[in-house]
């Protein structure tokens, strides 16, 4: 194919659509653009489609992971606690909401506050809370075992009895069929479950060939597209993927709440899904380069901003060691954290929800802290409204 009609469709913002790519350059065009690309492009994947064809992604540019991801999840928390309780929260109550399951925040944060568990609500919570610590801790590695081990805590326990595994099965023992007003997607046979998760766990414990990142969302993909299980396979997918990086030493994922950020984007999330098995009807690989794409603009870019509130959360500390702080700043600098986030709140709705304070002595805290730039202030005529500095 001419080279200049090749260097415009590779430059294309739509080249991960080929459906539109074939109308736009036609069909003759689009055929030699992706015999190019298997030729030069693809890298194949030890994984394998519901045919037994290798899974692909793209190795050009089109797959660029932030160097500032890697920085956030590689600096190490010494004593953000706090920080990561909060996190956990938000963890929590992002992957329910992406499955359109009801959870309140109140419900997380009774159970994380140590709380017994008073509904089947919140021993779902407690269960994603055991989960999270079960990954978080380095020896359990990723292994069957281990994976069943985390679904059974995770989500198994907690679902009606027919969509629960068998007795001494770790996969669904049926077919299933994901449906969203039309036929999204049909998981892997049962019958091949084991084969292809025993070669699932063997790709998660080799050593990479790819940038750690972009693995571990091969091994988001990849679990939920198998959809070994009747029920909760995109809560696992995304523990996976925190798991992963928990292995590989990302120390700070846990600090992170990146279905958070998953959730916002909810819609290109499972769009990009879509657009993997829709390119493959086309070309008959199946590419998951969409999916890497999708985690690369709409996640990994935007742990930056999680690097920042760490750096506010680092100045907190040094200030309460240098002994700047009281133990009632202390107590409503948490508070503040908790209850709002990045939220902006006024010091009137502080003292109401705080409810253990003087109203001088709220003013005094979010003045203090604001020199500190702990605190920003947003001017609204006459009103003042202050939220968490973002750390810049």
């Amino acid at each position: 194919m001419d080279s200049s009609v090749f260097a415009k469709m590779l430059s294309d913002p739509g080249r991960l659509d080929l459906k539109k790519m074939g109308y736009k350059y036609g069909q003759e065009n689009l055929q030699e653009f992706l015999a190019l690309h298997k030729q030069y492009f693809y890298q194949e994947l030890p994984l394998h489609d519901f045919d037994g064809n290798s899974m692909v992604c793209r190795l050009d540019k089109v797959v660029q992971i932030p160097l500032s991801a890697a920085r956030v999840l590689l600096t190490p928390q010494q004593s953000a606690r706090l920080y990561g309780t909060r996190a956990m929260e938000e963890e929590i109550l992002s992957t329910f909401r992406i499955e359109q399951i009801d959870t309140s925040r109140e419900s997380v944060r009774r159970i994380l506050s140590g709380q017994a568990p008073g509904d089947d609500e919140e021993h779902r919570i407690c269960g994603m809370k055991q989960g999270l610590e079960f990954i978080a801790d380095r020896s359990h590695t990723i292994t069957e075992e281990n994976l069943f081990r985390l679904y059974q805590m995770t989500i198994g326990d907690f679902l009606p009895e027919e969509d629960r595994l068998l007795p001494s099965h770790w996969y669904r023992h049926d077919g299933v069929t994901v449906i969203d007003g039309k036929t999204e997607h049909i998981g892997l046979p049962w019958q091949k479950l084991p084969a292809y998760m025993k070669e699932l766990m063997a790709f998660a414990a080799e050593k990479a060939a790819q940038n750690d990142l972009i693995k571990a969302a091969i091994l988001h993909f990849a679990l939920a597209y198998l959809h070994p299980y009747f029920d909760g396979n995109g809560r696992m997918a995304r523990l996976l993927h925190l798991w992963y990086l928990v292995q590989q030493g990302y120390s700070s994922v846990l600090f992170v709440p990146m279905s958070h950020f998953v959730e916002e984007s909810c819609s290109r999330y499972y769009k990009a899904y879509t657009q993997v098995e829709k390119n493959q009807q086309i070309i008959g690989v199946l590419d998951v380069t969409p999916f890497l794409v999708y985690f690369a603009k709409s996640v990994y870019y935007r742990l930056e901003e999680a690097l920042l509130q760490l750096r506010t959360l680092q100045a907190f500390e040094e200030a309460l060691r240098q002994g700047k702080v009281t133990e009632k700043e202390r107590a409503l600098w948490q508070f503040v954290l908790t209850a709002y986030g990045s939220e902006e709140f006024s010091t009137q709705r502080l003292k109401k929800d705080f409810g253990d304070a003087a109203y001088t002595t709220i003013r005094s805290f979010v003045l203090k802290f604001e020199r500190f730039g702990l605190l920003t202030s947003v001017h609204y005529g006459n009103r003042v409204k202050y939220r968490i500095q973002d750390g810049k």
